[in-house]
């Protein structure tokens, strides 16, 4: 869906070179723009995961990692943000996600997906031990033929493992929710074009995937509507408006 946002935009602009940032380019894959002339800037973390990741992309033709915070993010550079699976694996993400929108163009995109720690999912994702965790999900995992063991790394933008075959940090700041980025978007005056929620992450752990519904749905009950198990992940399509005057209603 990110790949089709991404070239009903470029269509509108057929002179133009779409300037992409991959924000979290050591996590899954890029955007498919077709023939489209592109350049792409990929940014993460800097781990050795990540790296190795990163440096086997054929689609970035520059990639910068370290410090999200001090990162190079030229203002009004890109014409698209591509954030996928990132905030809830980083600290400091309000400010990270200033720099994002500070280097978007006015009427740029930014495509967002995560997961949500008010969810049932995210909220046992974070409280489990970390030996704990990291077990849970890499046999999880690797039995339910997502990937085929330690150091494999996943070909499919959603698998749940990392590059390397871990679990993803689970940072999960308070913004890496539904009502954390409608909050952001109001105050930074931002417009959700499409949200979405899905179950995917649940679904990735195959054959075990009913257990970790169960225990998500047991979890929400136990939260009486704090917690909802109805959803894993949020998907957002986000607007820059043109005039950084506009409100958004």
């Amino acid at each position: 869906m990110f790949s089709q946002r991404a070239r009903e935009y470029a269509y509108h602009k057929p002179l133009q070179r779409i300037q992409v940032l991959e924000a979290g380019c050591g996590w899954g894959n890029g955007l498919d723009l077709g023939e489209k002339e592109r350049h792409v800037t990929g940014v993460d973390v800097d781990t050795p995961a990540v790296r190795a990741h990163t440096s086997g992309r054929a689609d970035l033709d520059a990639w910068h990692l370290g410090d999200l915070r001090t990162v190079p993010m030229p203002p009004r550079m890109y014409d698209i943000v591509h954030a996928h699976f990132l905030i809830d694996r980083v600290a400091h993400a309000e400010l990270v996600l200033d720099r994002f929108v500070a280097a978007l163009k006015p009427g740029g995109l930014l495509l967002m997906r995560f997961r949500d720690r008010d969810t049932a999912f995210g909220f046992v994702d974070r409280v489990l031990p970390r030996w704990l965790r990291a077990l849970a999900w890499q046999v999880l995992s690797r039995r339910a033929g997502d990937v085929p063991g330690p150091g494999a790394r996943p070909d499919a933008a959603d698998a749940p493992l990392g590059p390397d075959g871990t679990p993803p940090p689970a940072v999960y700041e308070t913004i890496a929710s539904l009502s954390g980025m409608q909050w952001y978007c109001v105050m930074r005056g931002l417009m959700i074009a499409e949200e979405y929620t899905s179950l995917d992450t649940v679904a990735a752990f195959g054959r075990w995937s009913h257990f970790v519904n169960g225990l998500c749905r047991a979890v929400a009950g136990m939260s009486r509507g704090r917690l909802t198990a109805e959803h894993s992940e949020i998907t957002l399509v986000i607007r820059k408006p043109e005039n950084r005057l506009a409100r958004v209603i």
